[in-house]
């Protein structure tokens, strides 16, 4: 599968882009850095995702003095061909966003991660490993509904019951409960503790598939073997509704929900010892790689279509010999990089695209 068209209106710097990356190979973006090279990348996560990598807020994906922002799709899946659209109007208030895949609606992240699966690597994706705990927690939800993509009714029930906790939890502003909010409390706790049991136990299994693709890839771009694990790290001891319970006070007090799989963590250990605080740099960068191909290898296999591959910059955060292996690892399928730096001689690309023409200041 991959990406055959990609039409850009209005978004970012760009008043009309057209690009036509091979579907089973390597496009190269070469220009210079502030010609939307990232820019490139992002669009195609937003219509895999409903979400960019590099900012929260949707205007900003709208480019400057303009209303609307659109994103169209072609893509190949064996014989089948699949459109996703995605609007982005810039209202008083906000920016909506509407996404149609073949003409319908999306109605869930599922619908989505069916369509067009990725694997995306960013100079700041090294944060799975050495930044805050929602880095590695948004990297296992990406994961297990790109893998399955049922698995994100799980995630949906589980914030949508996060939610309404929380929202009963501002309403008490920390007073005592009434019997009646004492039985609403005790209602969404119950149903938080059955949804977040469940999530974790599918977060659990997907990283112990991973973790030895994880090592392989490691061995792989840092040319030795080192023993590398991932251990899920529960916000609680004990059962989830017990833990809830025991931490009702402070949350009536702060009005949100303190322990569950919205607090919990990943530990990445390299030889033994804790990525995030004692590895390298680069043994970083290697182990940040690594948990991304290994991803990528775990998709493919559940599901036999190759993820489209998205490498932004990633070469000039690389030393020439950790390129070159990077190079010899690189899956099958349609792969899709920017740089502004010469390519690497080992890297042999089928489109290259220059988009120093292509902006508008």
């Amino acid at each position: 599968m991959g990406l055959t068209e990609l039409t850009l209106r209005d978004f970012r710097l760009f008043p009309e882009l057209v690009v036509r990356p091979d579907p089973s190979a390597v496009t190269v973006f070469l220009s210079a850095n502030g010609t939307g090279k990232t820019s490139v990348l992002e669009a195609v996560h937003v219509l895999a995702t409903g979400q960019s990598f590099r900012t929260p807020t949707a205007s900003d994906m709208v480019r400057a003095r303009r209303d609307l922002a659109e994103v169209h799709g072609v893509l190949l899946q064996g014989e089948r061909r699949v459109q996703v659209d995605l609007t982005l109007t810039r209202g008083v208030r906000a920016t909506t966003k509407r996404m149609l895949v073949n003409g319908q609606r999306p109605r869930s992240r599922a619908a989505l991660a069916d369509a067009l699966p990725l694997t995306v690597f960013t100079p700041e994706g090294v944060e799975v490993v050495r930044g805050a705990p929602e880095h590695r927690r948004s990297f296992l939800t990406t994961l297990m509904t790109d893998e399955d993509p049922l698995t994100s009714e799980a995630v949906e029930r589980y914030t949508r019951v996060l939610t309404q906790r929380n929202a009963l939890l501002r309403s008490l502003e920390g007073r005592a409960l009434s019997a009646n909010q004492r039985a609403e409390l005790e209602v969404w706790t119950e149903e938080l503790a059955l949804e977040g049991t469940a999530l974790v136990d599918l977060r659990r299994d997907v990283l112990a598939r991973l973790g030895p693709l994880v090592a392989e890839s490691y061995e792989g771009l840092a040319g030795e073997a080192r023993a590398v694990e991932l251990i899920y790290e529960t916000s609680w001891t004990g059962g989830l509704v017990e833990a809830l319970a025991r931490a009702e006070h402070d949350d009536r007090y702060r009005g949100r929900t303190g322990v569950g799989p919205h607090r919990d963590d990943l530990l990445v250990r390299l030889g033994g010892h804790d990525a995030r605080r004692q590895a390298s740099q680069g043994e970083q960068r290697s182990l940040a790689l690594a948990l991304r191909l290994a991803g990528h290898e775990l998709v493919r296999g559940r599901r036999g279509v190759e993820p489209i591959l998205l490498l932004d910059d990633v070469f000039s955060e690389l030393d020439p010999w950790r390129a070159d292996r990077l190079l010899g690892m690189l899956p099958g399928g349609q792969t899709l990089v920017t740089t502004a730096s010469p390519l690497p001689a080992a890297l042999n690309p089928r489109v290259v695209v220059d988009l120093s023409t292509a902006v508008s200041r």
